[in-house]
């Protein structure tokens, strides 16, 4: 029985998808529930699933075609899942290296396949730790650091992991090299929502800073117990900026509201979206109701955010909503940035690095840990006294860590 293999269902957003890469061939046998395609929209890659065993009989649409929701992509002969024949002539036998060779770059994903076509690299010497064997990019980073190719060690956390660059080749006698790669569709969109945030907006940032002494204090002090307590679970930053904006919020609706039309939404609730960066792009998956999350939920969310977000398996209802968003470009030495809004949310607050400075306490000149903080905030809905108040109430709260717990 033939089996229409189709694209998944798009949300209203999302107007249709890219073929990223097949993972079968016609021919091939899969088996229920193995990745055959990846589908990348404007926000994420979108894997299609085998829904039974059997043959691809034949693929419909090719790798860089756009596909509408629920488009067909291939046909599926159902049956039991069986390994494709070759020929019995020498010239078609192939090797077992070369069966390895191809095995492995059936499990790929996009980010690995890239590393691999960058860098040419032998999948056959690449063990892959993923799902069902998948190679994922950090096995390719790590089998090119053993060959001392990548020399820079990869931060420890995957959700603040900076996107690998390769240089462009300089030719022979100074000869001028450029390559031309075409702009992926996840990048494109995320450029045309940046210009469409600064076209359509009244943005403006304000800024502030906060002692971080307090909350590095409570967090070395707390640290080891927190992660014993809370299943391995790591004490950051992020947690404490992400519940100090829930309070905020609250006292200061506005900064939660969204624009529609000539119509100003208030949410009554806070779902904080926080930005990753990936080789694709800079993405924002939400936690929801992060107002209700404890400090730990929080840590843990935006830990596994970072490393579905790495391994692209957020989906697109990760990525849809959000009623404020936290960004720290303090995590790459960001000193003091002005972050660009993400329509229709109406304020976003840009954490930076940490750094001593001299502070004058009571007439005093005292070396304390200092980080600048911005609020970009769309002025058409939010006065810039409100802005100015909530990113105190952020200090204040950051400043004196037990207000957070006692909302205070």
């Amino acid at each position: 029985m033939a089996i229409k293999i189709k694209a998944p269902a798009f949300p209203e957003s999302i107007a249709d998808g890219e073929v990223a890469a097949w993972h079968k061939s016609e021919g091939d046998s899969v088996s229920r529930d193995e990745l055959i395609v990846e589908i990348e929209t404007d926000k994420v890659v979108l894997e299609v699933l085998a829904p039974q065993d059997g043959v691809i009989t034949k693929i419909l649409v090719r790798e860089g075609d756009t596909v509408e929701s629920q488009q067909p992509l291939a046909t599926l002969e159902e049956g039991k899942a069986a390994t494709k024949k070759t020929q019995e002539s020498p010239a078609l036998t192939v090797s077992a290296d070369e069966d390895k060779q191809a095995l492995s770059s059936d499990l790929l994903g996009p980010a690995a396949r890239q590393l691999v076509e960058e860098h040419k690299l032998d999948t056959r010497e690449i063990s892959g730790t993923g799902k069902n064997g998948r190679i994922t990019k950090e096995d390719i980073l790590k089998y090119m650091k053993s060959r001392e190719s990548l020399p820079a060690e990869t931060p420890s956390r995957p959700e603040l992991a900076t996107p690998v660059i390769e240089k462009v080749p300089v030719g022979p006698s100074g000869e001028r090299v450029e390559r031309r790669v075409p702009m992926t569709r996840m990048r494109a969109k995320i450029a045309e929502r940046l210009l469409a945030a600064s076209q359509e907006t009244a943005m403006l940032s304000t800024f502030n800073e906060v002692n971080m002494a307090p909350v590095m204090a409570l967090r070395s002090k707390y640290k080891e117990q927190f992660e014993k307590t809370h299943n391995g679970t790591r004490l950051g930053f992020m947690g404490f900026f992400v519940k100090a904006a829930c309070e905020a919020l609250k006292r200061f609706p506005a900064v939660n509201a969204s624009l529609d039309g000539s119509d100003v939404v208030y949410h009554g609730y806070q779902d904080i979206g926080v930005a990753v960066s990936t080789d694709g792009g800079l993405v924002v998956p939400v936690m929801r109701d992060a107002d209700f999350m404890s400090l730990a939920d929080v840590e843990a969310a935006i830990r596994d955010m970072g490393l579905r977000a790495r391994d692209n398996k957020l989906t697109i209802d990760d990525m849809t909503g959000g009623t404020f968003t936290v960004t720290n470009g303090g995590v790459f030495g960001s000193l003091l940035s002005t972050p660009i809004l993400n329509p229709p949310q109406t304020g976003i607050l840009g954490m930076h690095k940490i750094q001593d400075r001299p502070m004058a306490v009571n007439g005093e000149v005292v070396v304390l840990p200092m980080m600048y903080l911005a609020l970009t905030y769309d002025h058409r809905i939010i006065d810039g006294k409100t802005a100015v108040q909530f990113l105190v109430a952020i200090k204040d709260l950051i400043e004196d860590p037990a207000r957070i717990i006692l909302q205070l």
